[in-house]
């Protein structure tokens, strides 16, 4: 059965169109609650954090209401990145745990992202439990009035979070001598980013860290990445660290100013932990993740297998295969030794304390070269045009073209509507012909609807 409310990532879309308005808020919390609390009896409690979009102010309390209707307490924390409400939701053992972001979208979408007791985010089975919630008749999931939950708002959750994640470094590593440039995108990490890093010594050159509600991910951040290239250059940093809107995504600017993504930073991680006896196991990607990646992994004698694009579709393999390791070209990383989703600070922590013997990240990011990839987005009124006649007959075209010289992927966006074609291939003219053929049978397609 298909789901109807959520998404590869939590529930995401256009603010106060069919899904995200107040209304369905306050039911996608009245459904969360009650589920969560019959799950656990001792402690009804809900967390919530948010990023930096005017829509929060007005998703937030319908989401709010609720919950204290199906009888959980709820602590608000404010803007918080992702993995800082995974964390304190399993430390403030918490029923549940809901961040109010729409990750790298612009700031008129908005959305939120559910996390279990465990700090992990919910699994396509509990989803859909939810989902049926949030279609039932209201009144039948509303408490007594004695019985309605209480709210609090916990001021300290960013200063938390920071302690969280430098305890997962000895006491003694710091960055004192370094320059490093952030860009927070105006979004959810827009304290704890370059907080995080002063703490530890560094000269931090921030960007993106004045929010408006409307300028979260506006031609910053880490869909953005020639701003911190920009910067590093500039203030002749370092290290870049590009975050998206919810900070669960990072990319890199080495102090050249070259591009590091996610699987490039993977690559890294993995072969460090490799020769350290940390990594286990091996190392999840996804069907978006270089071909070159993958050959790389293979030359290393490292164990790589691929997942569905998402990383929770990561974790869900990590936690299979018995990984620690796993993320995704977009800069999701989840270092499993740490957390249970994708941390941009986090990661970039680990990428610093790699370095803090003097080493420079040009030479840390030597690891492999990329096959060219080349990624089309094209809007369109139904996704599901992705298995029309017409448009299977060009896909198989394409494989058929690219076979033996590169690959070919074309999927349904989880977060907007939008069908991604992707190719690989060293062959740049072959490549770019076999994705003309499908993108122009999807606009041929999309014209007649």
């Amino acid at each position: 059965m298909l789901k109807k409310y959520f998404g590869t990532d939590g529930i995401r879309g256009r603010v106060n169109q069919s899904k995200i308005n107040g209304e369905m808020f306050f039911k996608f919390g009245l459904a969360a609650g009650t589920y969560f609390k019959n799950q656990k009896k001792i402690k009804q409690t809900a967390i919530i954090a948010k990023d930096t979009r005017l829509s929060g102010y007005t998703l937030e309390p319908a989401l709010v209401s609720g919950l204290t209707s199906a009888g959980m307490h709820v602590y608000t924390l404010g803007p918080l990145p992702t993995n800082g409400l995974a964390m304190l939701t399993k430390k403030m053992r918490a029923n549940m745990g809901i961040m109010i972001t729409a990750s790298h979208n612009p700031y008129y979408d908005n959305g939120l992202k559910l996390f279990g007791p465990d700090g992990l985010k919910l699994s396509d089975k509990i989803e859909k439990k939810i989902e049926k919630l949030i279609d039932y008749k209201i009144v039948k999931n509303l408490s007594e009035p004695k019985l309605l939950g209480r709210v609090k708002r916990l001021e300290d959750a960013n200063d938390k979070y920071i302690k969280i994640l430098k305890r997962n470094f000895p006491k003694n590593f710091n960055l004192k001598g370094m320059k490093i440039a952030i860009d927070c995108a105006n979004g959810a990490g827009y304290k704890s980013g370059p907080k995080l890093l002063r703490s530890l010594g560094a000269k931090v050159f921030e960007f993106g860290t004045s929010p408006n509600g409307l300028n979260i991910n506006n031609n910053c951040g880490s869909t953005f990445p020639n701003k911190i290239k920009w910067l590093v250059k500039k203030y002749k940093a370092n290290l870049g660290i590009s975050l998206d809107g919810d900070a669960d995504r990072i990319i890199i600017s080495d102090e050249k100013g070259t591009i590091i993504d996610g699987d490039q930073i993977i690559s890294m991680l993995a072969k460090r932990w490799k020769k350290k006896k940390i990594l286990k196991g091996g190392v999840v990607g996804t069907l978006m993740s270089n071909y070159g990646l993958e050959n790389y992994f293979k030359n290393e004698k490292i164990k790589f297998i691929r997942a569905n694009v998402g990383d929770r579709y990561v974790k869900e393999k990590m936690q299979k295969n018995n990984f620690n390791l796993g993320g995704e070209q977009s800069g999701h990383i989840i270092l499993g030794k740490f957390a249970t989703t994708g941390d941009g600070l986090l990661v970039a922590l680990e990428v610093l304390f790699s370095m803090r013997k003097g080493k420079k990240a040009s030479e840390l990011f030597k690891t492999f070269e990329a096959t060219p990839q080349i990624l089309e987005n094209i809007k369109v009124k139904d996704k599901e045009i992705i298995k029309s006649k017409n448009c299977l007959v060009a896909i198989k075209k394409s494989e058929k073209l690219i076979k033996s010289q590169g690959r070919m992927l074309v999927r349904k966006s989880g977060t907007e509507p939008k069908i991604r074609i992707m190719g690989e291939s060293k062959n740049i003219v072959l490549l770019k012909k076999c994705i003309n053929i499908i993108k122009k049978t999807i606009n041929q397609i999309e014209n007649k609807i």
